[in-house]
């Protein structure tokens, strides 16, 4: 059986699994006989990738099958700064898998989205999990966190989300709320307007925030970045995934 490897972001990990990205995705998301239950997203990363700062050799010894000849479900090969020591090179493609266990897969894209004249929230997903509103694009919030620090901290890499702000993304004081599901809706407004550009480009919403969030809410996809390479996972349209992915769809808006 082949050793697949998967960068999984809740929690931050890197696993060796003998299971394929959907039943991977069913397994680490819902555990055995649906027991327990929680969204999971995760990469699948080149299985030749090595680096010396992972114990592949370890991992490669207990990633083998069980005695009655089932394949091994994981293996932790790592908890701790796992991204900052992959490479964009190795990323494959991303996964997204439901509380209920059903996997979406999404391609990376060929280049960044065009960017857009007006203001972006963004949650992180590694190392750190805080939420931020901000007035830079996706590639501008990633180098001001990164490579081009504006404050007294940076990080080596960053995978963040952008998530939908409606009408509040070009008048948060006055933009109609309309089916946006955050409970903090008072508090957001008002980072929103305190943004200014040039002045004030981020402002944080909370600093550890959930990692859960309704896949729905996802607005142009996902980023990861590692150094100074930055990479865009498009998330599918919403008409895309009722007609082709409707089974995850459903799955996803329980």
């Amino acid at each position: 059986m082949t050793m697949h490897l998967y960068f999984s972001l809740i929690p931050e990990a890197l696993i060796a699994s003998m299971l394929p990205p959907e039943q991977f995705g069913q397994y680490y998301a819902t555990g055995h006989k649906f027991k327990s239950k929680g969204q999971a997203i995760f990469f699948e990363i080149d299985p030749t990738f090595r680096h010396e700062f992972f114990d592949f050799a370890s991992a490669t010894r207990r990633c083998v099958a069980k005695a009655d000849g089932s394949p091994k479900n994981s293996v932790y090969i790592s908890m701790y700064r796992v991204l900052e020591h992959l490479s964009i090179s190795a990323i494959g493609k991303m996964y997204l898998t439901t509380a209920m266990g059903a996997t979406l897969g999404l391609e990376r894209g060929s280049a960044l989205p065009k960017p857009v004249p007006e203001l972006h929230m963004y949650q992180a997903l590694s190392p750190i999990n805080s939420m931020v509103v901000s007035a830079l694009n996706p590639a501008g919030y990633y180098a001001d966190v990164t490579t081009a620090p504006s404050h007294s901290f940076s990080f080596p890499g960053m995978c963040f989300v952008e998530l939908e702000l409606g009408p509040l993304a070009r008048d948060p004081e006055n933009g109609q709320e309309g089916d946006l599901p955050y409970s903090f809706m008072q508090h957001l407004r008002e980072a929103l307007m305190e943004l200014k550009v040039g002045s004030k480009d981020n402002k944080l919403v909370h600093r550890v925030h959930s990692l859960e969030f309704p896949y729905r809410m996802v607005k142009d996809g996902f980023y990861i970045g590692i150094g100074s390479e930055l990479v865009h996972y498009p998330m599918l349209p919403q008409a895309v995934l009722r007609r082709d992915h409707s089974n995850w769809w459903r799955s996803a808006n329980l």
